[in-house]
C-alpha cells in the first residue's frame, strides 16, 4: 500500500485557474517598442488642466476615437479621405494595404495596447492620416479649397480643429504621414513655385509655424529634415529647440534664486528681445538681459502643457520644462509681465497683466 501522505492525482491544484489567467494577461501585453513615442499624458498632469489634453472637435488617432462629443467630425474627415483618393488617383484598396503593411510599426508607437481589430485600427489610421493630410494641403494651396469645404470655408473652424491636433493624446506617427503621401501625386497651379519641395515636413511647417505665429525658424528645416519627427508634437517641440541641440546639463535646472523681472529692473538691469531662433535663447551680459518673445494667448497654455507632457514622458532633456522653470522665477506679478510688455518681450493676447502672470505660473505646476 502507497504511502497515505501522497496527493491524490485527480485532485486539482488550486492555482491554476489564477495561473492560467495571468498567463493570458501577460501574453496579451504589447512588447516594450523604441519606437513608443505617443503616450497619455500622466494624471499628475492632467488634474492641473483636463481641457488642455483632451480633444475638442476631432480626434485623431486610436486614444480618443470614437468618443460621443467628437463624432460629428467623422463624416466630415472621410469627405476628406474621399477627397484625397479622387485627387491623388490611388485606389482606396492601395492605401489600406500600405497601413495594413505598417500595422505593426504603427501599434508600437503608441504607449498602451490599442484594443481594437485589426481592420478597426487600420480604418483608424487611414482615414484619420488622409484628413491631416488634407489640412495641411488645403491651408497651404487655396486652390485646393472648394466652396463647401466644412473646416476651410466655415467661420472659426480651423481654429477649433487644429488645437487638437496639437495634442499629445490625439497623434498619429509622423512617418505614415510621409507614406501616404506622394508629392507627383498632387496637382497645383504653376504659380506655387515651391511645388519641388513639397513634402509633409514643409507642409507641417508652413502649418504650424503660421498658426502659432513662430519667428526665425526657416533656418531650421534643413536640419529638421534630418532629424526623425514622431508626430506633430514633436515637430512643433523642435521648432523651439536650438539646433544644431548642444549638450544639456543632467539633472533638474536650478534656479532658486533667481530674482523676479520687477526685482532685476529695480537692480538696474536693462532688457532686450533676444534671438527669434529658439526660446532657449536667454542670455544676460554687460547688464542687459535677453529674452526670446514669447507670445501669451489662450492657446499657450494648451501647447505647452502638451510639449512638458511629451518631454516628460519620452525626451532625455528637459528644454520645455527648464524653459517653464526659469520663466516662473522671472514673473511673479502683473507687474513683471507689464515690464516685460513694455519691452517687447511679452505678446499679451489675453490684456490683463494678471492673466498672463498666472498662465506663467500655472504652467510650471508639475514641470
Amino acid at each position: 500500500m502507497e504511502g497515505s501522505d501522497q496527493a491524490p492525482h485527480d485532485i486539482e491544484n488550486p492555482c491554476i485557474p489564477l495561473v492560467t489567467s495571468m498567463g493570458e494577461e501577460l501574453d496579451g501585453l504589447s512588447p516594450l517598442s523604441s519606437l513608443c513615442c505617443i503616450y497619455r499624458v500622466p494624471e499628475r498632469l492632467r488634474r492641473v488642466s483636463e481641457k488642455a489634453y483632451t480633444p475638442q472637435v476631432v480626434s485623431i488617432g486610436p486614444l480618443h476615437h470614437g468618443k460621443e462629443g467628437l463624432k460629428a467630425m467623422e463624416d466630415h474627415k472621410k469627405r476628406y479621405l474621399q477627397d484625397y483618393i479622387r485627387r491623388t488617383r490611388v485606389s482606396l484598396a492601395d492605401y489600406v494595404q500600405k497601413v495594413k503593411d505598417q500595422e505593426a510599426k504603427l501599434r508600437s508607437c503608441y504607449a498602451e495596447t490599442i484594443q481594437v481589430s485589426s481592420d478597426e485600427f487600420v480604418r483608424i489610421i487611414l482615414v484619420d492620416a488622409a484628413f491631416i493630410i488634407e489640412v495641411l494641403l488645403r491651408y497651404r494651396f487655396d486652390e485646393l479649397q472648394d466652396e463647401n469645404d466644412c473646416i476651410f470655408n466655415k467661420p472659426y473652424m480651423l481654429q477649433d480643429v487644429w488645437p487638437d491636433m496639437r495634442l499629445l493624446e490625439n497623434q498619429l506617427p509622423f512617418f505614415i504621414l510621409e507614406e501616404l503621401f506622394d508629392p507627383d501625386k498632387i496637382e497645383v497651379s504653376s504659380n506655387n513655385n515651391n511645388i519641388e519641395r513639397l513634402s509633409i515636413l514643409n507642409l507641417c511647417h508652413n502649418f504650424f509655424k503660421n498658426l502659432m505665429h513662430i519667428e526665425g525658424t526657416d533656418g531650421n528645416m534643413e536640419k529638421l529634415c534630418a532629424s526623425k519627427v514622431e508626430h506633430f508634437v514633436d515637430f512643433c517641440r523642435n521648432l523651439h529647440l536650438p539646433l544644431p541641440l548642444k549638450p544639456h546639463a543632467k539633472g533638474r535646472l536650478e534656479t532658486l534664486n533667481t530674482p523676479s523681472i520687477t526685482e532685476l529692473h529695480r537692480a538696474g538691469v536693462k532688457f532686450k528681445v533676444g534671438s527669434p531662433k529658439n526660446l532657449f535663447n536667454i542670455k544676460f551680459a554687460n547688464g542687459i538681459l535677453k529674452i526670446p518673445k514669447l507670445a501669451i494667448s489662450d492657446e499657450t497654455e494648451l501647447t505647452i502643457r502638451n510639449l512638458l507632457a511629451f518631454e516628460q514622458c519620452h525626451c532625455m532633456e528637459n528644454y520645455i520644462n527648464d524653459y517653464v522653470v526659469i520663466m516662473d522665477r522671472f514673473v511673479n506679478t502683473a507687474k513683471d509681465v507689464e515690464l516685460l510688455v513694455k519691452h517687447g518681450i511679452v505678446e499679451n493676447s489675453l490684456g490683463d497683466s494678471s492673466e498672463g502672470s498666472t498662465l506663467i505660473n500655472n504652467l510650471a505646476m508639475g514641470s
